[in-house]
């Protein structure tokens, strides 16, 4: 076998490994990334990672938040999907959250070489789409799943466009590899953004066949694609089938309520609320030059700075630490953690490659780019986002419509080395492509330069939080020329890499002073100095911690370790000092009333809404309650206090009343006593058929033994009762058993379960046993089995073929 071949190949993952290994190389020397979300989801996570470690089993459900919810997009592993091994070979056991980057480097690599480019000019451009900033914001928040499946994304339209330039059997493999890798990632959301961009590229091809008269070969194209999606679905059909039959009931699924706001409501998330984060029209900008709104809303400013100076007059002492941390952003979000960044270079490119480059291909990178901007506008261009969450399936479920914006993450840089390709390629006329080169610079450039010498007189820099700002004494004037300065900085840098790249291409083309491949190179090293200073604002050795710090994120407070001292196995505890929807810390230690979580129930969401957030304490008793968490005092700390009403786990009441609907049955809560009386929706009035309520004062129902996933209860009465058990209803997956047999159970309380108890001593016991899970393994296991083998199998040819003939590079 020729190794030269593969030389540019083995040089590119050494180059990815470096900068992977040089960004995080703290992780090398002990310490920690300190992600945010990450610290949330130890808090989400703790009760079932606890139950995994002691047991060994996957409990499915939680109740450490908001009362008890499935696990499903918390932390469940399945154990079937055997491509996971894949994907471990993939980033070479690098740890976690640097093997993201690398994964960054490597997908849209071969997403190039799919498309026969240049190995050297493959490499520049994997380093321009990975450096792209947002890639680096979302690895320091956390937000790792969601970089997992950006990674993915390039190498399936990569399998995708090889499908559509009939190299048929290889296209399938990949796409199908690398979809159901990209599906494993659990961002449903990049999924579907992928979805739609992939769309686009179907319906131009589908076009272009119409036109030529080739649509027997478009179909024969369409069903692979059809085939290989079943197949990367089918690996992931346990997670999906369980995020599925969850979604409906979920916050992103419809609510049974019409009282309260509802006129914004789709059939998925309220329109205001999946619009909350839209990108502003001008800050389209960003993509250009990233400081053009501000950067980041916790920003960082220089000694030089206007800022610095104003507090070094002020004799503040400690300037140095405030200028590190400042509202610099002014754009329409309510908060950012940084801009889309796609590259000055990249940008140039994709401009000149709208004037180079023909066909479809242009046409849907083109059009790709278009729709992922005027989505992620949002309100700010609201009757098209509007017009999409109206009719568009599934994109309701979705919210941050900026996050739109990975697809022109993907398709600005994939023009941009498509244009590359071309040029090296066919070597253009120098007198044309001169013409080109100089039109791509005076819009590019221009616009830049512009930016640079009246940008600052176009705006006012005023952010949403600046009149309180303000009146908390703050220099705001001092801020908005920082701001203005930023803006034009940040333009005269682009500036300069647009120039830069424009004189690489012309002494290559024009001059032919360089050689193809030191052009690349050149390319990649602008690439290098463009994009990864931008990102390393927002990702660098100051976001590093103690290992432990990550590890164990929350230390109790003394009322955590008073509610600890409490042997009772299972109750819940109410933070007054952290909103309900904003809390992971309080599951982190026991469960809560509260949580953290893009997905909860919307029935328990609607609660908390109509009747926790009011104070209501008859609901707040009846979800067992047994401790608050309030502030001391003195104000300065927290203490926890018991609550003598909480109504424990089960209990009997002396009769119910049937309501008409949600309306009438969330209603209802807002006066009544639970420990007597259980209201329960009249679609489950059969279940109460020939029931006589009544009072037993001997009767009793007590929890005997707890886990996540099975409650144990032990009943006594001289008389059939109606029992409520303080626990979430959730038909997807509870069986009630007495004595072992199966019986039925309904919900009441608007969320809690309820149900008949025959008179006697008795064993009542709820368990959770989703036929999702069991079934959805047993496919997958089936499905990621034959595609693991039909790698194996494409590998092993992809080897042999290798060793008969040597391909021809394209320069």
């Amino acid at each position: 076998m020729n190794m030269r071949k593969f030389a540019p190949h083995i040089i590119a993952v050494i180059v990815f490994l470096l900068i992977s290994i040089i960004q995080f190389a703290p992780l090398l020397k002990g310490k920690a990334l300190y992600q945010g979300d990450i610290a949330h989801f130890k808090g989400m996570s703790k009760e079932i990672a606890d139950y995994r470690e002691a047991t060994g089993e996957e409990p499915l459900w939680t109740n450490n938040m908001f009362g008890g919810m499935p696990a499903y997009q918390i932390s469940v592993i399945y154990t079937g999907n055997l491509m996971r091994w894949i994907d471990k070979v993939l980033y070479l056991g690098l740890p976690s959250p640097m093997r993201y980057l690398f994964l960054y480097f490597v997908g849209f690599y071969i997403l190039l070489l799919c498309l026969r480019v240049n190995p050297w000019l493959s490499l520049a451009g994997a380093l321009a789409f990975a450096l792209s900033s947002y890639n680096f914001i979302i690895i320091e928040a956390g937000h790792n799943s969601k970089a997992h499946a950006i990674a993915y994304m390039a190498p399936v339209v990569g399998g995708v466009l090889l499908i559509f330039r009939n190299r048929l059997f290889s296209g399938f493999i990949l796409t199908t590899a690398f979809l159901s890798l990209q599906i494993m990632a659990n961002h449903p959301q990049i999924t579907y953004y992928l979805a739609l961009c992939l769309l686009v590229l179907g319906i131009i091809k589908g076009v272009e066949a119409i036109r030529q008269k080739t649509l027997p070969a478009f179909a024969k194209q369409a069903g692979i694609l059809v085939a290989a999606a079943i197949l990367a679905l089918g690996t992931n059909i346990a997670s999906l089938w369980a995020t599925l039959e969850y979604g409906k009931y979920t916050t992103r699924g419809p609510s049974e309520l019409t009282i309260g706001k509802h006129d914004e409501r789709t059939s998925g998330l309220d329109k205001d609320y999946a619009m909350a984060w839209s990108y502003g029209i001008p800050e389209t900008m960003t993509l250009l030059i990233p400081n053009f709104m501000g950067g980041s809303s916790s920003g960082e400013l220089g000694t030089s700075s206007e800022m610095y100076k104003f507090l070094q007059q002020a004799n503040v002492p400690n300037a140095k630490e405030m200028i590190k941390r400042l509202p610099m952003y002014w754009g329409d979000q309510s908060f950012t953690s940084g801009p889309v960044y796609a590259g000055a270079m990249v940008i140039f490119l994709f401009v000149l490659g709208l004037l180079i480059l023909k066909g479809p291909i242009r046409w849907w990178l083109l059009s790709a780019t278009i729709l992922s901007i005027l989505l992620a506008w949002g309100k700010n261009f609201y009757g098209f986002s509007e017009f999409f969450l109206d009719y568009f399936p599934g994109y309701n479920k979705f919210r941050a419509v900026s996050m739109t914006l990975v697809i022109a993450s993907l398709t600005l840089p994939l023009l941009a080395f498509l244009t590359l390709h071309h040029l090296f390629k066919e070597q253009p006329d120098p007198v044309l492509f001169r013409k080109k080169l100089m039109r791509a610079l005076y819009i590019t450039g221009g616009v830049t330069l512009v930016v640079a010498a009246m940008g600052p007189s176009f705006f006012d820099f005023h952010g949403l939080s600046d009149d309180q700002l303000k009146a908390s004494g703050w220099p705001l004037d001092a801020l908005i020329k920082d701001r203005k300065s930023m803006m034009r900085m940040d333009a005269l840098r682009s500036l300069f890499f647009i120039l830069l790249t424009a004189g690489i291409l012309f002494y290559t083309f024009i001059k032919t002073k360089l050689t193809h491949r030191n052009a690349a190179i050149l390319l990649a090293l602008v690439v290098v100095i463009d994009l990864w200073p931008v990102g390393r604002r927002y990702l660098n050795n100051d976001d590093f911690v103690a290992k432990q710090e990550m590890k164990q994120p929350y230390q109790a407070s003394q009322a955590n370790l008073q509610i600890l001292q409490d042997k009772d196995p299972n109750f819940r505890v109410y933070n007054v000092t952290r909103r309900l929807d904003q809390d992971s810390e309080t599951s982190y230690f026991h469960k809560s009333l509260g949580g953290y979580h893009g997905a909860k129930l919307k029935r328990y969401q609607e609660l908390i809404d109509f009747q926790i957030s009011q104070g209501n304490m008859n609901v707040i008793n009846m979800l067992n309650t047994k401790y608050f968490i309030v502030p001391t005092p003195d104000k300065k700390g927290v203490m926890a206090e018991s609550n003598p009403s909480a109504l424990g786990n089960a209990w009997f009441v002396d009769d119910y009343r049937l309501v008409a609907n949600a309306d009438s049955e969330m209603t209802a809560l807002s006066n009544f006593d639970p420990s007597t009386l259980a209201i329960v929706d009249q679609r489950f009035k059969d279940q109460l058929s020939g029931f006589a309520p009544g009072k037993d004062p001997g009767a009793t129902i007590s929890l005997t033994s707890y886990k996540p996933n099975e409650l144990i209860y032990a009943s006594h009465s001289t008389k059939e009762q109606l029992a409520v058990f303080s626990e979430i209803y959730y038909a997807e997956g509870w069986n009630a058993y007495v004595d072992g047999q199966l019986s039925p159970h309904f919900r009441a309380n608007y969320v809690l379960r309820s149900m008949r108890v025959p008179a006697g001593d008795h064993t009542v016991a709820f368990r959770f046993e989703p036929r999702v899970y069991p079934v959805g393994e047993s496919i997958s296991l089936a499905c990621s089995g034959l595609l693991l083998l039909l790698c194996v199998g494409y590998g092993w040819k992809t080897l042999g073929h290798s060793r008969k003939e040597e391909p021809a590079t394209e320069a």
